[in-house]
């Protein structure tokens, strides 16, 4: 599918990312400080630069597991129905319970997906989300941690992607469409 051209900005460096990352790890060590093992849980397939670098900083034994949510295809955006394309291979119950997730935009996908995981009654579960946009909030719904606060711009890189391309870039970045729609 044809795209029109477009520009990347960067917005936040992979520097300033890696920090926070620090930051977050010692706030997720405090709140499960008495956690035998963690199960994290990576929202597919925006999280999975975040998920890794994030759970290298835990210190703290980790079980790692994903869910792969959908309300966007290939478009900017969201459709607002969620889909579950895939499900955990490990169980929940019982257990402490980390869900990561690339961004909070709406907020439809990751309150659908902890009520979804809260159905199977792990012991504690928080969200950390890298970025949040609350500008385009339409549920009530809000991440327990949260990486960096962001306005109303579509971003890529670390992980976020456009119709599955900059998923690479080691950065978030703004994009910048360079022809008028």
């Amino acid at each position: 599918m044809p795209h029109r051209p477009y520009e990347i900005d960067v917005m936040i460096s992979a520097k300033a990312i890696a920090a926070r990352i620090e930051d977050l790890a010692r706030e997720i060590g405090r709140e499960f400080a008495d956690t035998d093992k963690l199960v994290v849980v990576g929202l597919l397939r925006g999280s999975f630069v975040f998920i890794a670098d994030l759970v290298r900083e835990l210190d703290m034994p980790v079980e790692v597991d994903f869910l792969e949510a959908s309300s966007y295809g290939d478009g900017m955006e969201s459709s607002r129905e969620v889909r579950i394309l895939k499900d955990l291979r490990g169980q929940i119950e019982g257990r402490d319970v980390l869900v990561v997730e690339d961004i909070v935009d709406t907020g439809h996908t990751l309150k659908h997906v902890t009520e979804f995981l809260q159905t199977r009654n792990p012991a504690k579960m928080r969200c950390i989300a890298l970025l949040d946009k609350p500008a385009r909030r339409e549920v009530d719904f809000k991440a327990d941690l949260i990486g960096f606060e962001i306005p109303d711009e579509f971003v890529v890189g670390y992980g976020i992607d456009f119709a599955q391309r900059n998923r690479n870039l080691p950065f978030i970045g703004k994009v910048r469409f360079t022809d008028p729609a």
